[in-house]
């Protein structure tokens, strides 16, 4: 069978979403390579899009030795795993209880849940600025076990705060929902409680949604700005996106700036790939519009 002209229409309009979309990648990925005086020579052809005869990997050797960028990955790299292993867990567990379970203020709760996703995280920086500045933690002094008032420039600041998310708990909550309930009966005749119920049956069946709720949790982990400077002075905790505009602030080479930004970029790409599959499927059994 032939293509229709509205599949060869829809087909033609992706490609050139595709192309906008991926033009200031690729845009980025070849600047990286090239000399400062070279990225903006050829704009109107399509050799700003690829590496010219004289790339180099000075631009990534040098971003290396000017500054902090291991340990900034390695920050970057440590927040987004606790976020996403702990916000799986957490986000997941009270989607559970509101899908599966029935108890009393159930629906106020979800009502909350849903509320919170429209609200900008600008709104509650300041009020969540004044909790963690007078939170505890532990830490030891001389052998000796001691509490610390506030938790600035440290990497649980930018951990706890960010493992309930809102949207996710929404998503998890929406694929649960269409699980089959039979399977709920057959566990608990078999003398399954919650525990067992949640880890054995629901988790086991819920992978695309993991993966989808990962990739969220991931991003948002990963491209932390405004908090990890509000929260952050020092470079011990500093992640990637505030070491950037530190690194800007040093250098007035597009190109090293070009080559920074393509590995801030790639490990988003990265795990993006790894689960896309899973990502679509997600958002096609949950019947997620938009």
């Amino acid at each position: 069978m032939k293509p229709s002209i509205r599949t060869l229409l829809l087909f033609a309009a992706m490609c050139l979403l595709g192309i906008v979309f991926a033009a200031p990648l690729l845009f980025m990925f070849a600047s990286s390579f090239k000399r400062d005086d070279a990225i903006f020579a050829n704009l109107t052809s399509w050799s700003a899009f690829i590496p010219d005869a004289g790339w180099s990997m000075a631009n990534y050797t040098a971003i290396f030795e000017r500054s902090n960028l291991p340990l900034f990955l390695l920050n970057s790299t440590i927040i987004a795993a606790f976020v996403v292993a702990g916000g799986v867990l957490v986000n997941s567990m009270l989607a559970f209880s509101l899908s599966r379970m029935r108890w009393r203020g159930r629906r106020a709760v979800l009502a909350v849940v849903v509320a919170l996703m429209i609200i900008p995280f600008e709104v509650i920086a300041i009020p969540l600025l004044s909790l963690v500045a007078r939170l505890p933690w532990p830490g030891l002094e001389q052998g000796a076990l001691t509490w610390h008032i506030g938790w600035f420039n440290s990497l649980h600041v930018q951990i706890i705060p960010f493992l309930a998310n809102a949207f996710c708990v929404f998503l998890f909550y929406q694929f649960f929902r269409d699980i089959p309930r039979e399977l709920d009966e057959a566990a608990k005749m078999d003398g399954a409680g919650p525990w067992t119920l949640f880890f054995r049956i629901i988790l086991p069946n819920s992978r695309p949604v993991i993966a989808t709720a990962a990739i969220v949790l991931f991003i948002a982990a990963w491209n932390q700005y405004l908090w990890p400077i509000m929260v952050v002075q020092g470079a011990a905790a500093r992640p990637v996106q505030p070491g950037i505009q530190q690194f800007f602030g040093r250098s007035n080479s597009w190109g090293q700036i070009m080559a920074y930004a393509s590995v801030v970029t790639l490990p988003v790409l990265v795990v993006f790939l790894a689960f896309q599959r899973q990502f679509v499927a997600s958002v096609a059994g949950a019947g997620i519009k938009g």
